[in-house]
């Protein structure tokens, strides 16, 4: 099968060309086996008491998704060779059905970073006046809508099926899709962040200098001294930056650091492996911190329907610059939990 011609410029794909037999299903099913008992240890290490969101969502269906694959690719395995309601499934199916994953996996980064970002925003702008049930059930279906759209949209495209085709015929051989979406993304990430340090290293490293260890509500915690004659409100954003950066990167420094070598060596990992649960929730933590930042003005310490983080609790980046001489009031809650 050979590689997918000019055409698949239309979607800006990649394909990348692994000249293994099918007979690989045995790696393949422990390359999702792996994926999946990371997603259940994510999952299991997050925060329970998060708000609900669309990003809580997509997560739980990414998972579940993974499951189904591996059901699929481990019956197929076992039996070889069988019909199920009229249709015959045989080995060259486990490598079709992980080629339709990694289209659809591929193409789902941006939709998911556009309708978190949304989310986010209009919960924080406070415009939606949903109960809690139907906003879980908005969550519910547009997840499943996503989640067919972006099938449908892979099935229906022309270059995409003929690919699909041509490995019906040059079974020897399972490509898998490269998605160009998890680059930019990436890419696009890192250059904010970059900049966002360089333009407020100075007060990072002040921050980080003045950092103390101690407990609150029996969690460990990183303690920021913070001056109680100190001028700063909730306004000043340069400040409020560097809070941001370092309680990020307290968090993500390991998958930052992955991050750039990615992108600089150029990897190329498929996309079925590519689309998982830690990159999404680093992708949470980052559009979070992009949307306090921008709102820094309107926010609300009191208020709970603030978006949560399942892993970097965010709300005391703002506690010292919104409350004065609350160290001396309650010096334990002035923190960043990272």
């Amino acid at each position: 099968m050979t590689a997918l011609s000019s055409e698949n410029c239309s979607f800006q794909s990649q394909l990348h060309q692994t000249n293994q037999p099918l007979d690989v299903n045995c790696l393949l099913f422990l390359i999702i086996l792996g994926k999946i008992l990371l997603n259940i240890f994510t999952l299991g290490m997050r925060r329970k008491n998060t708000c609900q969101n669309f990003m809580e969502y997509f997560c739980i269906s990414l998972a579940f998704v993974d499951l189904l694959l591996l059901v699929n690719i481990s019956i197929i395995s076992y039996f070889r060779d069988f019909v199920l309601l009229g249709f015959r499934f045989t080995k060259y199916h486990i490598c079709l059905f992980t080629q339709i994953i990694s289209f659809t996996y591929g193409f789902l980064h941006y939709p998911v970073f556009l309708i978190t970002c949304i989310d986010y925003c209009l919960n924080f702008s406070k415009t939606t006046m949903l109960s809690f049930k139907c906003q879980k059930l908005l969550y519910f279906f547009t997840v499943i809508l996503i989640w067919i759209s972006v099938l449908v949209y892979v099935l229906g495209d022309p270059a995409i099926y003929q690919s699909l085709k041509a490995q019906n015929v040059y079974s020897y051989q399972c490509p898998f899709y490269i998605s160009i979406q998890t680059y930019w993304l990436s890419f696009f990430m890192m250059v904010i962040l970059f900049v966002a340090f360089v333009t407020s290293w100075s007060e990072v490293i002040t921050l980080v200098q003045a950092i103390r260890i101690t407990s609150y509500m029996n969690e460990t915690i990183l303690y920021f001294p913070f001056s109680s004659h100190s001028s700063y409100t909730v306004s000043s954003k340069k400040i409020l930056l560097s809070k941001l950066i370092v309680c990020f990167l307290g968090t993500w420094l390991p998958f930052v650091l992955l991050q750039v070598i990615v992108l600089l060596l150029k990897v190329q990992i498929p996309a079925y492996i590519e689309m998982n649960i830690p990159w999404l929730y680093f992708v949470n933590s980052f559009l979070i911190a992009i949307v306090y930042w921008f709102n820094c003005h309107k926010l609300n310490l009191r208020d709970i329907a603030l978006p949560v983080d399942p892993f970097v609790n965010w709300k005391y980046c703002f506690i010292p610059l919104t409350i004065h001489n609350l160290e001396q009031t309650e010096k334990p809650i002035s923190i960043i939990i990272c």
